[in-house]
């Protein structure tokens, strides 16, 4: 924190902040003349972001990853299952998103986080259409603006880290896994099917822009705060062969004309490269670990 030298100093940072707490909407306007965001940014910038791998030991694949002050943590727990009769040859999705009260002040105990519902739907509709397979679960640990965004990279990243385990037939019939001492659930019937763990290959991967709409500005990777006085959210989403994936507008005063699309699109590519920079970098790291 700066250090105020003198009681006008102090008198000026306190009318700048009650400014901007009763009338947020003009306050951010007057830094939007100067295409400035309050935090510093240039308008088309996105946070600091950040990824871990194998944050959760005990699952098969785990990542947190970090937006600004957004922190999200995906875990893959892979489980044996009974394939369905429609689709005796594939496995099944099943999502789980949670944004616990400590996360966000929006959201009250005991009462599920309506933005929760939302992401959900939004990460399992783009998972399936990207070739994503078998997510299990994600957690949230903070929420402070562009939630869908974190919840792909962390997914994405938890996916990238997943190691399929070794499977057999116990002497009851059902495939059993090997756990990490070797053994399995009740006597091997036959060999393993697979001789050692293997990492799952991976299609197209997703990749996730938020942008917040005012007027005729474009702000990239908005904060929560600016997501609450903006209105308007589009999120783009691409994938590594420069396909797009989605574009979803949830409603909103601004209108999503041909030119805001355009620049969103053109906003996502350009965040696509560095997040894809970012995967390699925590793999590289892991490598070297």
């Amino acid at each position: 924190m700066r250090l105020v030298d003198s009681s006008g100093d102090l008198s000026g940072e306190m009318e700048v902040d009650a400014f901007r707490r009763l009338f947020p909407l003009r306050y951010y306007e007057r830094h939007l003349a100067e295409s400035i965001r309050p935090d510093g940014r240039p308008l088309g910038m996105a946070r600091d972001t950040t990824l871990a791998l194998g944050a959760v030991s005990s699952a098969d694949g785990s990542a947190l990853a970090k937006i600004g002050s957004t922190t999200m943590l995906a875990a893959i727990k892979m489980e044996v299952m009974t394939p369905s009769a429609e689709s005796p040859d594939e496995g099944c999705i099943a999502i789980e998103f949670h944004m616990p009260p400590i996360c966000s002040p929006i959201v009250r105990p005991g009462r599920p986080a309506e933005a929760a519902v939302v992401v959900s739907k939004q990460l399992s509709d783009t998972i399936l259409s990207s070739g994503m397979i078998d997510l299990k679960e994600l957690a949230l640990v903070n929420a402070d603006g562009a939630l869908f965004d974190a919840a792909l990279l962390s997914a994405v990243a938890a996916f990238s880290h997943l190691q399929i385990p070794v499977v057999s037939l116990n002497d009851k019939g059902k495939i059993v896994a090997f756990t990490e001492e070797g053994d399995t659930v009740g006597k091997l019937e036959k060999e393993a099917v697979n001789k050692e763990k293997r990492k799952l290959t991976l299609g197209n991967i997703p990749f996730s822009l938020t942008c917040t709409l005012h007027k005729k500005h474009i702000l990239a990777d908005p904060s929560s705060e600016e997501e609450s006085i903006m209105e308007t959210l589009v999120t783009v989403v691409m994938d590594s062969s420069d396909r797009l994936v989605s574009f979803y507008k949830p409603g909103g005063p601004a209108l999503a004309y041909t030119s805001l699309v355009t620049d969103c699109v053109r906003l996502t590519r350009q965040r696509m490269k560095e997040l894809e920079k970012i995967l390699d970098e925590a793999f590289s790291g892991m490598e070297v670990d």
